[in-house]
Order: structure tokens, then C-alpha cells, then sequence
């Protein structure tokens, strides 16, 4: 045990990821959170939330205060904050009296928007607070050397927000952030299978037939899956068949605006990084970055070569609590 813990947070709109200095990955927890509307208590955190979604009587609602990559439910999220941090600190055996804290926000995000995060961890009793942007923390966690001068291109596909960066000498020099991520993609399945199935399926089931037969690339070698959910019409509970092309189409405009984002980022990279950039490639980070042929599909749009960062969803909490090292450099470049 020690006083001072070193721990950096990814803050994801899917999920929240601690990463202390001296174990690793400590904590990696869906962010939702279950309430009693009635006594307005959390009744659960994290996995245990996340299983009761779709399952719960009317009075325990399920939520996710984070939305977008930043807070919309303040109070609540400060308090998920609260018992995850608690969670660590009984789990990892770190003494959280006044822990280091680094976390990321979205490049995009407002100063409103990140005092936010900055208080909800201050609110726990954090005695220092760092914020980075999350495309530096990704290159960190994806071992990219981001304190030289040498372009380092990070595409991190989240939950909430998808962030592309150039970094060079530990700061952005061109970034963009678009509200587009892997929950989006879930939704737009929701509603591709109420208009052709006429059947309505919930979030978890959507996530599994996106990991299951979800492409982004549309040639590919058709897969299938028979999935349940309630029929629009009698009510009852139905079972349809759903193939890996009518899924590409329907997650086909979130992988565009993600391309997009790329694109323009790319655009406007200065002349003398764009030579590092087709030696050096792109970097995939996030949970969104392990969607079947996302590799193979961006390098064929953008002729740049792609790779799969080591850790893709771990990739940016392996890096808040990395660049506690160079914090003070990441911060001077910021500036």
C-alpha cells in the first residue's frame, strides 16, 4: 500500500478503464449505472449494471451518464466514479487517500466539458489532476514515439466519438472528432432489423451481431446469424436470420463519417509530416477498431497502411497512465 497511487482513466462513453503504474490494467467496467428512481440510490455500477439493462422492474433504471465521449449526467457520474475508483482500490490494493490522476478527453470537447470530468474526479478527493487529449494518450498506450518529430497518426474508434490525430513532438498538430463510434453503429442496427424484420432487439444483442458479422469492408464472404427479439406485430418473441451484407449496410454511413474524419485530418497534415505518414501508416485504437476487415477496408480508402495498435481497447488507459512520465512535455506542447 501506498499514499500517493499514479493512476491514469480512460473516461469512455462503453467503458471506463483504469491503469495504475504499478499493475497495469487494474479496472475495465461497462460506464453504466443502475438507479432506484424511487430513492434515487445506485443500485449497481459497471458489469452488474450492464446486465440489467432490458431486465429491470420499472423503478431500477439502467443509464449511461457519459454520452459522446463526455458527461451528460453529472451527479451520477461523479458518483459511478466514486464506487469504481473504491472498486480499484479494494481489487488493485492501491491506497486511493491522494492519487495522480490522468485522464483523456475528447479533442473536440469543450473547456465546459472538461471541467466537468476535472470535477467529477475531483470530487472523489484527487489531490493531482492531469487532462491530455485522448489521441495523445492512445499514441502512448499504442508505443508510438510521440515526443519526436515524426508524424504519429492514431485513429481511435470509442463508443461515443471516434478521434483522429497527427501527433508530433508530444502535441496535436491536426486532429478531428466526430460523434460517431461504435454505439452508433448498434443503433443503426436496431433500427435496420425493426425496418426489415419488423423485430425490435436491444442494445447487447445489437453489440453481439456487430462483433459477430459485422464488416466494414463490403466484400466479403456472406456469415449468418439467427438472433431473437420481439415481433412488431403479435408481440411475441421471434427469431429471424440476418446476413453480414444487410449489417454492412446498415453500419455502411457510421464507417463514412469515421472515413471522412481520417480524410480531412489527413488533409490538412502539414507537407513536411505527410512523407512520415505513408512510411509510418495509421494506428487503430478503441473497441471499434477490432470490427471484422476495418483494417483492410480504411487502407484500400485512404492508401495509407493500417495496423492494429498491441492493445486496441486498452490502448488509451495503458497511455493516460504512461504519460504521467512525460505529463509535464505533453502539457508545454499543448500550450
Amino acid at each position: 500500500m501506498f499514499s500517493n497511487a499514479e493512476i491514469g482513466i480512460d473516461l469512455g462513453t462503453a467503458n471506463i478503464l483504469v491503469y495504475s503504474k504499478t499493475k497495469g490494467i487494474v479496472l475495465n467496467e461497462p460506464s453504466v449505472v443502475a438507479n432506484n428512481i424511487d430513492t434515487k440510490n445506485i443500485v449497481a455500477v459497471g458489469a452488474e449494471a450492464k446486465e440489467m439493462i432490458g431486465k429491470t422492474p420499472k423503478n431500477i433504471v439502467p443509464v449511461r451518464p457519459l454520452q459522446d465521449g463526455v458527461i451528460a449526467d453529472f451527479d451520477v457520474t461523479a458518483q459511478m466514479l466514486k464506487a469504481l475508483l473504491k472498486k480499484v482500490s479494494k481489487k488493485a490494493g492501491l491506497s486511493m487517500r491522494k492519487p495522480t490522476v490522468v485522464v483523456c478527453t475528447p479533442s473536440g470537447s469543450t473547456s465546459v466539458e472538461r471541467r466537468a470530468i476535472h470535477n467529477a474526479i475531483a470530487s472523489y478527493g484527487v489531490k493531482n489532476i492531469h487532462i491530455i487529449e485522448e489521441p495523445v494518450a492512445a499514441a502512448v498506450g499504442a508505443d508510438l514515439p510521440v515526443e519526436e518529430p515524426v508524424a504519429n497518426v492514431v485513429v481511435d474508434i470509442g463508443g461515443g466519438t471516434s478521434e483522429v490525430g497527427i501527433i508530433s513532438l508530444g502535441g496535436v498538430v491536426s486532429g478531428n472528432s466526430v460523434r460517431t463510434g461504435g454505439d452508433h453503429m448498434d443503433e443503426a442496427i436496431i433500427q435496420h432489423i425493426r425496418k426489415r424484420h419488423n423485430v425490435l432487439i436491444g442494445e447487447r444483442t445489437a453489440e453481439n451481431i456487430k462483433m459477430e458479422i459485422g464488416y466494414a469492408h463490403p466484400d466479403h464472404e456472406e456469415l449468418k446469424m439467427d438472433i431473437r427479439g420481439r415481433d412488431m406485430v403479435t408481440g411475441l418473441p421471434e427469431t429471424v436470420t440476418v446476413s453480414s451484407y444487410e449489417i454492412h449496410e446498415a453500419i455502411k454511413e457510421s464507417l463514412y463519417n469515421i472515413l471522412e474524419a481520417v480524410r480531412v485530418t489527413l488533409e490538412s497534415c502539414p507537407a513536411e509530416l505527410s512523407g512520415d505518414i505513408v512510411e509510418n501508416g495509421i494506428v487503430l485504437t478503441g473497441g471499434g477498431a477490432l470490427l471484422n476487415g476495418l483494417t483492410e477496408w480504411l487502407e484500400k480508402e485512404t492508401l495509407v497502411p493500417i495496423r492494429l495498435a498491441p492493445e486496441p481497447r486498452e490502448a488509451v488507459a495503458i497511455g493516460t497512465g504512461r504519460s504521467l512520465k512525460m505529463i509535464e512535455k505533453l502539457q508545454k506542447a499543448k500550450k
